[in-house]
This record gives structure tokens, sequence and C-alpha cells, in this order.
């Protein structure tokens, strides 16, 4: 089986600063692999350069069939492959849930707007809040507000999601409604790659933890790195997390 994630040694600058120094990974189809690790140690960076948010400098990327560092990547169809969910919502005001949830498919797909509503109402569901199909972001609370954005990227019916501590703005009962939403997402078999500071949710649904540090992955495995960590430095990340 050909992993529907491929890093090989990829390495990434901003101006001086090398940000990833040769990272390499695989993560196989059905497969959560959550990336931990320092602020700065270049988790979101690698993550944003796998939906072409940024482009690599060096090494080489394969995601869901689509070679990262081709000149002539096929960008819409490699955003239909693959889903992203930040931190920030980015839900458009002016919308309605539902709005928001049809706008990629019609806008990306070219379906009707019925087709387009009956996906939304359904992936909607799916993160339980059907009851606000027609509400506007402004009258959410901001798990609902992530919720919706969870909504929309699988919309896109996704091979592949990415979540970038989309979980870190929220307080801790808001935090569980969205790991909710991902832990039923991953018992369905969604591939998902997710950077992340809660331990506790890495430990229960990562197949793979990618701890990094300083622009390198600095320790892999499963998520049994978590109880009993290999290096010292890994040990030290664990016992910092614990503390908050």
């Amino acid at each position: 089986m050909l992993p529907i994630v491929e890093l090989k040694d990829v390495r990434k600058s901003f101006a001086n600063l090398e940000v990833l120094k040769g990272v390499s990974f695989e993560v196989n189809r059905g497969e959560v692999a959550a990336i931990i690790g320092q602020s700065g140690s270049g988790k979101s960076t690698a993550l944003r350069c796998m939906d072409r948010l940024e482009s690599i400098q060096g090494g080489s990327m394969m995601i869901c069939g689509h070679r990262m560092e081709d000149a002539d990547l096929d960008l819409k169809a490699l955003r239909r492959d693959v889903g992203i969910v930040f931190q920030s919502y980015n839900l458009f005001p002016h919308l309605t849930v539902a709005e928001n949830v049809m706008l990629a498919p019609r806008l990306v797909k070219g379906i009707t707007r019925a087709q387009a509503r009956e996906i939304a109402e359904a992936v909607i569901a799916k993160v339980g809040l059907h009851e606000k199909l027609e509400s506007y972001p402004e009258q959410l609370s901001g798990g609902q507000q992530q919720r919706v954005a969870i909504a929309r990227s699988l919309a896109m019916e996704p091979k592949l999601m990415l979540f970038d501590e989309v979980t870190s703005a929220l307080d801790p009962q808001l935090t569980g409604e969205v790991l909710k939403v991902m832990e039923q997402l991953a018992a369905e078999g969604m591939t998902m790659i997710l950077v992340t500071h809660e331990m506790g949710f890495a430990r229960k649904v990562a197949d793979r933890v990618i701890y990094m540090r300083d622009g390198k992955v600095h320790e892999m495995g499963t998520s049994d790195i978590l109880r009993t960590p290999s290096s010292p430095e890994l040990a030290a990340f664990i016992f910092e997390a614990a503390e908050h």
C-alpha cells in the first residue's frame, strides 16, 4: 500500500531562517498522525506545505498522488483532495452556516445549488449543528464556528484532512466539542494529520506521533512514544505539556 502522504528530506526557509531542515515521514491511508513539538519547531509550516500554502525548497513531497514540487501542480485538484482547518475559523460573516459550507463545492466542483445544499445539510449534521443551518457565524460559539469550518472542509469529500492547532483558541468545554467531531472522523477512517498540543487526544486517536524539534523529526512512532519516550527531549516536552 502506497502512503497517502510522503515527505522526503523536505526543506523550507523564510529569508535566512531555515524552518524545515530535512523532514521525512509517511502517513498511510486511514491513519491519524499527530505532529507535536514546541512553538517554532516547524509543525505548522510542514502542514501548510502539504496544502501548497507554502512551497518547499528542497526534498520531495507527495500528497494524495500530487507531487508538490512540480511547477505545474494543479492546485484545484489538490484542494479537492486535501481539506485544511486552521485555528481561526475564517467563515464569511455575511453568509449563513449552510451558505458557508455550500460555497466551495459550488465554486470548485461546479455542482448545482440543490446538490450543494444536500451535501451541506449532511456534513453540518455530522458535526452536530443541524439546527444552526440558517444561523450566521456571529450567532455561534467559537467551538460551533470551528465545527462549521470542519464541515466546510468535509463538504469537498477530501481524501486527507489537515488540522492546524484547531482547538488552541477555545476553552476546555468547546475544545471537547471539536475533538469529539475529530474522533468520530478518525473512527470512520478519515486520513488526518493534526498539529496539536492536546496530548491526551493524540494518545487516544493517533496511529502515528511525529515529534518535531528545531525543524527536524526528532522522534516518531505509535502513540506509545507519548507514554514511554525514547529521548530526554520528548520526555521533557510531554512533562511540560502536562504541567499546562
